[in-house]
């Protein structure tokens, strides 16, 4: 019976501490976009260059009434979404075959290491040249953002795994697939996890970048739409769509997270 209350009381310190640090991030944005808003006001900075809440919101209100808004966010979101969810998949089967050829994890590691150090972004007019001026090499260019970090992450979360689980495993002669399924991902969870919050960042950044090259539709797209026009409105707009699209996905993996974890 104590062991239940305290398991309660632990729930709700848990949540009422959760409760706290989601106030306290709601007042800081509020902070930062009053701030934002007197300093432009007042010409603290210069609204013609860095616009102003007040100004973005307007545009964001005539752009949703007119429906010009929502066909930009859709592509970008899917692009988006694919490219996340194809670069987490590509890159944690790749961790797998390397944990299980370990001459393939020899062979490979130091091209892992160069094609991370590379700049993704030096390769998109290839990308374009391969692909084409569609989504497709937006997605591309996506997954190829986030799918080497997550090889590496994931793949040396795998190492990482106390050894005395696995060899206690192969003392039961235990099969590869046996000592993965029930020692090594369960062990390796929390940072397959966390690489999925990784990707979420990198994979706004690989689809944004792709639109910049390619793309006639898209958040990318009117940011330098918006560039090339001086309409700074327009750019701070795309950017705060972006920023709110991003943080809903980082929840949704939050969420998964303590599913999963329990946490």
């Amino acid at each position: 019976m104590n062991l239940d209350l305290l398991q309660k009381q632990f729930q709700s310190a848990r949540r009422h501490q959760r409760q706290k640090i989601l106030l306290l991030q709601l007042c800081l944005l509020i902070g930062l976009l009053l701030c934002w808003q007197l300093a432009t006001q007042f010409r603290i900075l210069d609204p013609l260059i860095f616009s102003s809440p007040q100004a973005v919101a307007s545009l964001f209100i005539t752009k949703i009434s007119d429906g010009s808004l929502l066909p930009h966010v859709g592509i970008t979101l899917f692009e988006t979404v694919i490219g996340f969810l194809l670069g987490t998949l590509f890159g944690t089967v790749l961790a797998i075959f390397l944990w299980a050829s370990k001459t393939a994890a020899a062979v490979l590691d130091p091209y892992l290491v160069v094609l991370n150090a590379m700049p993704k972004v030096a390769i998109g007019p290839m990308i374009l040249v391969i692909f084409g001026p569609n989504m497709l090499a937006v997605i591309v260019m996506g997954v190829l953002i986030s799918v080497i970090i997550s090889t590496i992450v994931i793949f040396s979360a795998f190492l990482q795994v106390n050894e005395n689980y696995v060899k206690v495993m192969q003392l039961f002669h235990a099969s590869k697939y046996e000592t993965f399924r029930h020692v090594v991902l369960p062990a390796s969870m929390p940072t397959i996890i966390s690489t999925l919050k990784v990707n979420v960042g990198l994979s706004w950044v690989g689809v944004i970048v792709g639109e910049f090259l390619v793309s006639s539709k898209g958040l990318g797209y009117l940011i330098i739409s918006g560039f090339q026009v001086f309409n700074f409105t327009l750019v701070f707009l795309a950017l705060v769509m972006i920023l709110v699209i991003a943080t809903v996905m980082y929840k949704l993996v939050e969420l998964i997270e303590r599913k999963i974890l329990g946490k």
